[in-house]
């Protein structure tokens, strides 16, 4: 390397408590006090962690959250090029997941730029840990679609996933979130909502997702992290509990069509067999 030239920095993803800031590890302290830039999804969440921990860092501190990720990603790689050390520290929890992170990631790998990550506590692993439900096989799907159609087609499409599956939703989303998952996968599903986890006050409600809704209506408050139970192999009863399933949307005013394709996703019964059912059942052909 010349004299003149300078060596590029580091992007450290930095695992941010999800509950009580002495979730804190040493190596986080360590990272935000050493930092050089510290793009923050809150910068005023941000301080109080510092002030909480009693980190004192000369770093300066920039907001990156969804708005202006796209914008700032370019000048953060020019840092990053120039030698700094750049720390990426969301509200809680690991960044990039469900959260900013991501595209300074891509951004700085391909700017040929390391990226390393101080661990720390998610919201993921410990509602699937507390939630008493299958853990050895999970997907991540995240913020399901704000709005109720495409929600609904996803949940529909998530019918037949095996794997447990764990989700993020707003608090005035919740009660929508739960009526389209009784819909789509069964009132007798089972799930938990896992809402201010690892905090003194956290809630941890397990049971089928139609007392999940309930609960929901009267306590829907804060973010919560959703678990719930895949299709067991024998989910759904065979064709004569799908056929009573599809009779029942039908009579709730929606489409044969559309009936079968739902009741399919959810239960694992093959449409077209069910569709033809559905039709002789009816007297069609």
């Amino acid at each position: 390397m010349s004299p003149h030239e300078t060596a590029p920095g580091t992007v450290v993803l930095a695992g941010t408590p999800i509950g009580d800031s002495s979730q804190a590890s040493p190596q986080l302290r360590r990272a935000l006090a050493e930092a050089d830039i510290i793009a923050a999804e809150d910068t005023r969440l941000l301080r109080t962690l510092l002030a909480r921990t009693g980190v004192e860092t000369n770093a300066r501190i920039v907001s990156y959250f969804e708005g202006n990720e796209a914008e700032r990603t370019p000048r953060l790689v020019r840092e990053l090029v120039g030698g700094a050390v750049v720390v990426v520290a969301t509200d809680a929890g690991m960044p990039s997941v469900s959260d900013p992170g991501f595209r300074l990631v891509r951004a700085a790998i391909e700017a040929g730029i390391r990226v390393t990550s101080v661990p720390g506590p998610s919201a993921v692993t410990t509602a699937l840990a507390v939630s008493g439900l299958a853990c050895d096989r999970f997907c991540f799907e995240g913020f399901l679609p704000r709005t109720g159609g495409p929600r609904r087609r996803r949940l529909a499409a998530l019918g037949a996933e095996e794997r447990t599956m764990v989700f993020f939703e707003a608090p005035h989303r919740l009660t929508g979130f739960l009526d389209d998952a009784v819909s789509a996968l069964g009132p007798g599903r089972a799930g938990a909502l896992c809402r201010e986890l690892t905090k003194p006050w956290e809630d941890v409600i397990r049971g089928p997702l139609a007392r999940l809704r309930g609960w929901a209506a009267e306590h829907a408050r804060g973010e919560t992290t959703i678990v719930i139970a895949g299709r067991p192999p024998d989910t759904g009863g065979g064709l004569d509990e799908a056929l009573a399933r599809v009779d029942e949307r039908i009579a709730a005013g929606e489409p044969l069509s559309s009936a079968v394709g739902l009741v399919a996703a959810a239960t694992g019964v093959r449409r077209r067999a069910l569709y033809q059912a559905a039709l002789a059942a009816r007297g069609g052909s």
